[in-house]
Order: C-alpha cells, then sequence, then structure tokens
C-alpha cells in the first residue's frame, strides 16, 4: 500500500477490508506492550512507534525532522510488514527472537534486515510480537542506536 495518509487513523481507514482485523490487532499488539515512552506517529508513510523528540531531542541522524523510528507496520501488495530497527542493530535481540519465532510457529520465518513479512494474516504470532515489543525500553533503543551510530 503507498501510503499519503496524513494520520495513522487515516492509514487504517484505508486499507482493504481484508488486511483490517490484522492490521488492527498488530497496532493493538504493540500498544498494548511497548514500554512508556513510544509514540504513535506516521513514519515514512507507515503507522509506527517513535522515540519522541521530548525523550531524544535529536532525532533520526538520516532525517533530523524526523522523531527516532523503532517499530512501524505496512500493509503492502503481498504481505503485511512488521519493521523494527532493533532487530536490525542488535544482534542479540535477532538471536532472541529468530529462536524464539522457532519455537512458537512453524511456520518459515520470511524477514529481512529488520522486517518481519507476514503473507498469511492468520499466521500472525501476536503474542511473539507482543514480548518482542516489551525487549526494548526507549532509553535501552537510544543507546543501542547511538552506540550504532558511532562504528
Amino acid at each position: 500500500m503507498t501510503a499519503t495518509a496524513p494520520s495513522t487513523n487515516a492509514y487504517f481507514d484505508a486499507l482493504p477490508e481484508d488486511r483490517q482485523a490484522a492490521m488492527q490487532q498488530l497496532r493493538q499488539t504493540l500498544r498494548q506492550h511497548l514500554p512508556e515512552g513510544f509514540e504513535e506517529a506516521m513514519s515514512y508513510g507507515m503507522p509506527a512507534f517513535v522515540v519522541p523528540y521530548s525523550l531524544y531531542p535529536a532525532g533520526y541522524h538520516c532525517k533530523a525532522n524526523e522523531p527516532l523510528p523503532f517499530i512501524s507496520i505496512a500493509s503492502q501488495k503481498n504481505y503485511i510488514a512488521l519493521h523494527h530497527v532493533g532487530l536490525y542493530m542488535s544482534p542479540e535481540l535477532l538471536d532472541w527472537f529468530t529462536a524464539e519465532w522457532a519455537a512458537t510457529t512453524t511456520a518459515k520465518l520470511d524477514m529481512g534486515k529488520g522486517c518481519v513479512r507476514f503473507k498469511k494474516p492468520e499466521a500472525i504470532p501476536y503474542e511473539l510480537v507482543g514480548k518482542l515489543a516489551q525487549k526494548l525500553t526507549p532509553q535501552q533503543w537510544i543507546s543501542i542506536y547511538e552506540s550504532g551510530l558511532k562504528k
């Protein structure tokens, strides 16, 4: 889905009917499990959870006028995507997630550097997504992010 929605609610309202329930459940799972401090926003055309300027005034180094991204969700043409930048930048978190995936589901993990793709919305492991969301506080994410910038 090419997103030009001005808000997260507008994004969800524009979703195809067959994606509505899964996307809303992903959103609710993240809202329920993310540690305090993350805020919901539109980022790069997707609903996202970011570290707000009030916690990290520097913003995102690639786009200083954007708050620091953390997790985004998107309805793409052939799948639903969960973009988790921490999976990309933290080998320990990635190792935990891949081990938990194998222990949680029989589905093959379809993943890029920090993007988990769900081709079958009914097979999204929401409980695992919730556990993943709880793994990093905004302060921990800022530390990982800043240590990656210094390399």
